[in-house]
């Protein structure tokens, strides 16, 4: 692994495994010469890629076997569809049959439209596969900071990691800006305000609200250092753990529910300067996050 400081945001889906993973490490499943490609693609006119915009294979971080996936957001905004979602459901699978932690680098816009049906199921199986492998005893770690963002059924895969980890570029949500608009109107949501989008979608927001465990700096090291110490965190997933996230989520709806605006919800946990949380770096932003965020470790 390289010293120079590489930007997560701009890297690919295999320059992010290089960067997270031990040197030479990295074997990968379903290679490049397996060439899997959609099979509905074709119908609708549209360009193949020969992994299907996600690389999924073993490797060892600190010389820890682990498993791991990386979204290609630069192929259909790293959307899911049939062969995509088996790949990383295979894994999650060979998890749970290993004994073997999953580090996965998400980067999607969600469900693939020329797959609606099949990416749908996809999604399903995914979030099942990770509540099996995290109850086997399995660590599942996120980490968010791409091009695409995660959202749509990515959101709700990374909702269900034992450990997320989020970069302020690292955009998480279920419905995507312009579909909000479209289905409650630009009153409810304006798509084309990009600070409201960040402030209310960005990784500093999601990290404040518990949505995503650790926030670090938009650098490749930085991911691999947090995904290195949540791999050491205690794993395992049971009724009482999701009972805790259930209260929680129902807290902040309780809290914040009504609130027009994020910086509202910065105000009510506490901090008294929240216009500044934008344009506040990472390292002086995690060290606020630590102090006022709303805690999810107790459902994790």
């Amino acid at each position: 692994m390289s010293n120079v400081r590489q930007s997560w945001y701009e890297a690919g889906a295999r320059e992010r495994i290089a960067a997270l993973v031990d040197a030479a490490s990295f074997a990968e499943f379903i290679g490049p010469e397996r060439r899997e490609i959609s099979p509905h693609l074709s119908i609708f006119d549209l360009p193949a890629q020969f992994d299907d915009g996600i690389v999924v294979g073993a490797a060892a971080i600190d010389g820890t076997p682990v498993l791991v996936a990386a979204q290609e957001g630069r192929f259909m905004g790293g959307a899911f569809g049939e062969v995509h979602g088996a790949k990383l459901t295979g894994l999650l699978r060979a998890a749970k049959a290993l004994g073997r932690d999953v580090v996965i680098a998400f980067d999607t816009g969600g469900v693939r439209l020329q797959e609606a049906n099949a990416g749908e199921i996809a999604i399903a199986e995914i979030m099942r596969a990770v509540a099996e492998a995290r109850m086997a005893g399995a660590r599942v770690v996120g980490l968010i900071g791409g091009r695409a963002g995660c959202y749509g059924g990515g959101g709700l895969i990374a909702g269900c990691c034992s450990t997320l980890i989020v970069s302020e570029q690292g955009r998480i949500s279920v419905s995507g800006p312009e579909v909000i608009e479209t289905n409650k109107g630009v009153e409810e949501f304006d798509s084309r305000d990009r600070g409201f989008v960040w402030r209310t979608m960005g990784g500093k927001h999601r990290t404040l609200i518990g949505g995503a465990d650790v926030f670090v700096d938009d650098d490749a090291t930085a991911f691999r250092e947090a995904a290195r110490a949540a791999l050491a965190r205690p794993a395992g997933l049971d009724a009482a753990m999701l009972s805790a996230e259930q209260a929680r989520l129902e807290r902040r709806i309780a809290r914040f529910g009504d609130a027009p605006d994020a910086t509202d919800i910065w105000r009510g946990l506490g901090i008294a300067d929240p216009q500044a949380i934008p344009d506040m770096p990472a390292a002086g932003f995690a060290d606020l996050a630590a102090q006022y965020r709303e805690s999810a470790d107790d459902a994790r």
